[in-house]
């Protein structure tokens, strides 16, 4: 088969598409013809040798790539024969193997796609769609809302947009360049502004008059996310999810002292990791349900496909802001 194989930490130029021996599926396990698989921001870091939420950085040579979907060809020992030829979706968690035109995953982790969901979809959801509605877990939105959501054109924010507006709240979009704010404007933004402008918080504050924002989805750290806070009225909420503003590496996240938090009358939650999944029950539990919302067509996330050859075109466009949606290669 062919695959994508990292021999050394460093630039994109690093990951190269080679002929690499057929894996086999141990017992319990399922081989999948991939038909889709996912590049997350995170592979990036860890192709620059950052451990990122790992104990220690990957082991070299690896193929990376986390989430995938496709066909089930071949099974193991102890797994039900009734996967055969199955169209599923998979995140594999912290084996790699998944920028290739094959890979083996747990049975377990597997989910079964419906006819109304393809492949690319299938990959956007299982990863950032499940985190989106992880996000989502920690605010009530409703009519009366007024959602801000930065990087409104990106994977997590793109789903956020639609979620919130199909709950009947008004939804500012912030993203950097007409191309991307016209993006969210597609996917339902009553408003969206370029925040690499700088007077972008005055057009929020004309289009909202006397209203005030009630949360804020902070996935991006930094000024524009303090510009973002400050159009929060009381009881606004402040969730935190990320801070990409500042690079692949991590930023610097927007924090705030409890004498801040209470003279502003606003709160301000990091809902990533443990809690996360704790209050959706479990890991699983929340990839159905983004499953589900894509399968019904409630939530269409936004995909931008590369060949699987081009993994290294994908990585440079990722890093430098230059997609919209979730990168999916396909072999």
């Amino acid at each position: 088969m062919h695959a994508i194989r990292l021999h050394a930490f460093g630039p994109a130029e690093n990951l190269t598409y080679e002929s690499v021996a057929d894996p086999e599926p141990g017992p319990r396990q399922v081989r999948i013809a991939v038909a889709a698989a996912g590049v997350h921001l995170l592979d990036a870091a860890l192709r620059e040798g950052a451990s990122g939420p790992y104990p220690t950085a990957v082991e070299l040579p690896t193929i990376p790539g986390r989430e995938v979907a496709g066909t089930v060809d071949r099974v193991g020992e102890g797994t039900d024969p009734a996967w055969l030829g199955k169209r599923v979706v998979a995140h594999i968690g912290m084996a790699p193997g998944g920028y290739a035109e094959l890979t083996v995953t747990d049975a377990d982790r597997l989910h079964e796609l419906p006819d109304t969901l393809d492949e690319a979809a299938a990959v956007a959801m299982i990863g950032t769609g499940r985190t989106a509605l992880g996000i989502l877990q920690f605010t009530d939105l409703g009519p009366g809302s007024v959602a801000v959501v930065p990087a409104a054109a990106g994977g997590i924010g793109t789903l956020l947009v639609q979620y919130a507006k199909n709950a009947g709240a008004t939804v500012i979009g912030l993203a950097g360049g007409p191309g991307k704010t016209a993006r969210a404007t597609a996917n339902g933004a009553d408003l969206a502004v370029d925040y690499t402008l700088p007077d972008w918080p005055e057009h929020v504050r004309a289009h909202l008059g006397d209203r005030r924002a009630t949360v804020v989805f902070d996935s991006v750290g930094g000024a524009a996310a303090r510009a973002a806070v400050d159009l929060l009225g009381k009881g606004g909420q402040h969730i935190v999810f990320g801070w990409s503003g500042e690079g692949i590496n991590g930023g610097s996240p927007l924090s705030f002292t409890d004498e801040e938090l209470t003279a502003r009358g606003i709160t301000s939650e990091s809902v990533l990791g443990p809690v996360m999944l704790e209050k959706a029950g479990g890991l699983r539990a929340l990839e159905l349900r983004a499953l589900t919302e894509a399968a019904t067509g409630r939530l269409r996330p936004a995909v931008q496909r590369f060949p699987l050859a081009e993994a290294a075109a994908a990585h440079r466009a990722l890093e430098t802001r230059g997609t919209i949606g979730k990168v999916v290669l396909e072999p």
